[in-house]
């Protein structure tokens, strides 16, 4: 057993490496991960000890670096793809969607996709436009890509590597903002496995309503199950882990028992995840639910200026009107 404490973003580092350690068919690439450990350090070191032609710094072409993959994994390798900011991607949608996404099936299984993408997202790093985005909800609606967030560190070391021995390709949404926080330090085991990462999991137990939330927002859903056990509510939170297929037993179960549903996230409202997780659970439980399932969620604007994401990002104080809102029914 090797027990260390980590941050997210030290996780996703010693993940990564531990991937390369195992498999010489395992590159890097992407815009100043080389030298610069990319803008975040989530690549730091690694293309000193494994050499640039594993790590490599790319041009500014994220296209280029998604269609350089493609032909990488057809030959054998396992590409990880940093997506240096989630609203750079867009200039590489064509190649994911129309490329990546469809050659296993198109060539009936004989030509594997084992491809990553990482991908820093969400708001709350006071950033300026593009930088912030929370695009999920348009790959989650590709078939042939699985995508996955992750909202802790043990999900980061272990569910990066996961993703890089899968065959397919995955999209892997990092919350940049939580990255480096110390806060949200986890002793880890870094040795023994804990099993399946990607799947949906209760994070706290509780049986007044149900928080579903995912990435960043987990945070914050566990923040207002804290603050609303103050007020004699127990709130049992479920991270969602796994964007596309999702994982929707755990909630089934978890709306079964309490009755009510509050859906989380920063990405707008309208067609989203959100909209998807409400319409399955009122599909599926309707008989046990004594409200609407409800809401929390970005607006359906551009992202604002930095000096206004405060406004626009779920906090504790609206989850907390909405889990009042699910009891006055």
């Amino acid at each position: 057993m090797d027990l260390q404490k980590l941050t997210i973003g030290k996780a996703l580092n010693l993940g990564l490496r531990r991937a390369m350690e195992e498999d010489p068919k395992v590159l890097m690439m992407g815009e100043d991960i080389g030298k610069l450990g990319g803008v975040f350090r989530i690549t730091d070191g690694l293309q000193k000890d494994f050499g640039e032609q594993r790590v490599l710094d790319t041009p500014l072409a994220e296209s280029g670096i998604i269609g350089t993959a493609v032909g990488l994994a057809v030959r054998g390798f396992r590409p990880v793809c940093e997506i240096q900011f989630e609203g750079f991607i867009f200039p590489g949608f064509d190649q994911i969607s129309s490329q990546l996404a469809k050659l296993h099936y198109r060539t009936q299984g004989r030509v594997k996709m084992p491809v990553v993408i990482r991908v820093p997202f969400g708001g709350g790093i006071g950033a300026v436009e593009h930088h912030s985005e929370s695009p999920e909800s348009l790959f989650s609606h590709i078939a042939g890509l699985k995508v996955v967030s992750i909202s802790n560190a043990a999900d980061a070391y272990w569910g990066i590597q996961e993703a890089i021995r899968s065959d397919d390709p995955i999209l892997f949404f990092e919350p940049k903002k939580l990255y480096h926080s110390g806060a949200l330090k986890m002793e880890i085991d870094t040795e023994t496995s804990p099993g399946r990462v990607f799947g949906s999991r209760v994070v706290r137990e509780g049986t007044t309503a149900t928080v579903v939330s995912y990435g960043p927002s987990v945070k914050v859903a566990l923040d207002a199950a804290t603050a609303a056990e103050e007020e004699g509510k127990s709130l049992e939170v479920i991270d969602l882990r796994t964007l596309s297929p999702l994982d929707l037993g755990p909630v089934f179960e978890s709306v079964r028992k309490t009755g009510r549903l509050i859906a989380v996230s920063e990405a707008p409202l309208e067609s989203s995840l959100t909209s998807e997780i409400a319409a399955r659970v009122q599909q599926e439980c309707f008989y046990s639910l004594e409200s609407p399932v409800l809401r929390v969620a970005g607006f359906d604007t551009p992202y604002p200026p930095a000096k206004l994401e405060e406004h626009y990002l779920p906090d504790l104080d609206r989850v907390l009107h909405a889990v009042d809102r699910s009891l006055s029914w």
